[in-house]
């Protein structure tokens, strides 16, 4: 099995805002390469620590790298959106932190068998379980209309040429089907006016995330999650979420919003109807980013974005 290599970002907030406690349960859902994890224990080596992860190479990875700590720790492969059921089956009903790093980790980027990345050919995959039984990158490039298709791209990748995109997929797999991700990004390549291609990021970058996101339900198992979390979590328990995209991070602060604000009854009642109770205080303001110094390590660590906040 290739080395897991990634380096974890904003590890010294995550610690901040935690506050890792002697004898509490956290969890840790996106395990990955155990970099956050392992500096928690390292931290506070006295706690009950759960860490899932869907991608097996990754949790393989973690079991050998957290094996020397000494720790409890309860290795789940599974999907983060069952959190509640993942914490009820290993005897944890309260936690005292969640950790959320939302993405794709820089091995799964890197590792090209995977179909994640549109520098290497490879078959056009995505899934991070690939024994999961759902859609495939292949199946959304080749049986999606365009109109599906031109949606995703634009919404999930902030594509500006989405639709031009979704016109050239479809009008390629009418020929024969687009199998590799060296195929799809030729047809992204003829798609994107050659002016366009020179400026900014790899022509396919936006595509293939857009395809990715829309593969693993990335937007829908964050919201399953949020609310997930704050079900398990103990009284003045942490919640820690670092997002890599616009809309993950929209999704986790607008859930932060409605779950601190008190009345949500409509402006023109005169008295309150509807009982809500807030169940977070935001602990951040504005989102906590990476500084220069870890920027100047690690540049993957620019579109981090963190957000905290405590169970009421």
């Amino acid at each position: 099995m290739k080395e897991f290599q990634h380096e974890p970002v904003l590890i010294e907030e995550v610690l901040r805002f935690l506050q890792v406690r002697s004898k509490e349960a956290y969890i840790d859902c996106t395990l990955g390469g155990a970099g956050h994890s392992l500096a928690i224990l390292k931290h506070q080596p006295d706690i009950t620590l759960v860490g899932i992860d869907q991608d097996e190479e990754a949790l393989q990875h973690a079991r050998e790298r957290l094996a020397r700590s000494g720790a409890a720790v309860h290795f789940v492969h599974d999907n983060f959106a069952n959190l509640v059921e993942i914490a009820a089956a290993v005897g944890i009903h309260q936690a005292a932190g969640v950790l959320m790093d939302i993405g794709v980790s820089s091995y799964q980027l890197d590792e090209g068998g995977r179909g994640f990345s549109y520098q290497h050919d490879a078959p056009l995959d995505m899934r991070m379980n690939p024994r999961d039984a759902s859609d495939t990158a292949y199946d959304l490039v080749n049986q999606w209309s365009q109109k599906d298709l031109a949606h995703i791209i634009a919404a999930y990748g902030e594509e500006r040429w989405a639709a031009r995109i979704a016109k050239f997929i479809v009008e390629r797999r009418g020929s024969e089907p687009i199998r590799t991700t060296g195929q799809l990004v030729e047809v992204i390549k003829a798609a994107i006016p050659a002016g366009a291609r020179r400026e900014g990021p790899h022509p396919a970058k936006r595509t293939f995330q857009a395809l990715r996101i829309a593969v693993n339900k990335e937007l829908e198992v964050l919201e399953k999650a949020l609310a997930g979390a704050v079900q398990i979590l103990k009284p003045q328990g942490r919640l820690v979420v670092i997002t890599f995209h616009s809309l993950e991070d929209r999704i986790v602060k607008d859930f932060f919003r409605s779950q601190s604000s008190g009345c949500i009854c409509p402006p023109n009642l005169p008295v309150c109807r509807c009982g809500f109770v807030p169940t977070l205080k935001v602990l951040t303001r504005k989102p906590v980013t990476a500084d220069q110094q870890e920027l100047s390590q690690n540049p993957r660590a620019r579109s981090a974005k963190l957000r905290a906040a405590e169970r009421m």
